[in-house]
């Protein structure tokens, strides 16, 4: 970790994709959590995110590396400001609002939307 974490650049970095998806751009302010399984952590891709709408101290978004599972302790809350220790090709995406949906690895990358996220 030998650069700080530059909230500018992410804010920029978070701008510039909503506008290549062409999504509003949501904050995911680094006080608050996002829900991640430790596999993330590991390395393991691909790399999943959601996200749904924010509640209490929470982004809205759920990450995971490569199959979801429903077991209760599968995500744990991450503060955002910490993302970048797990892996720092995360945090570009945070920016997307409620609805949308990633799935990255080393050299691929597939955004959309997802209407039915919002019905949760």
């Amino acid at each position: 970790m030998g650069e700080a974490f530059n909230m500018e650049s992410h804010i920029a970095e978070q701008k510039t994709m909503c506008r290549k998806y062409k999504a509003d751009y949501m904050e995911s302010e680094l006080h608050l959590k996002v829900g991640i399984s430790w596999n993330v952590k590991e390395g393991v891709e691909p790399i999943h995110g959601l996200r749904l709408m924010p509640e209490g101290d929470t982004t809205g978004w759920y990450i995971w590396g490569d199959e979801y599972s429903d077991a209760d302790d599968f995500f744990v809350p991450l503060h955002v400001a910490h993302l970048d220790e797990w892996d720092p090709k995360i945090s570009k995406y945070l920016g997307l609002p409620p609805g949308w949906r990633f799935v990255i690895a080393e050299d691929y990358e597939d955004v959309w939307f997802d209407e039915g996220l919002l019905k949760r």
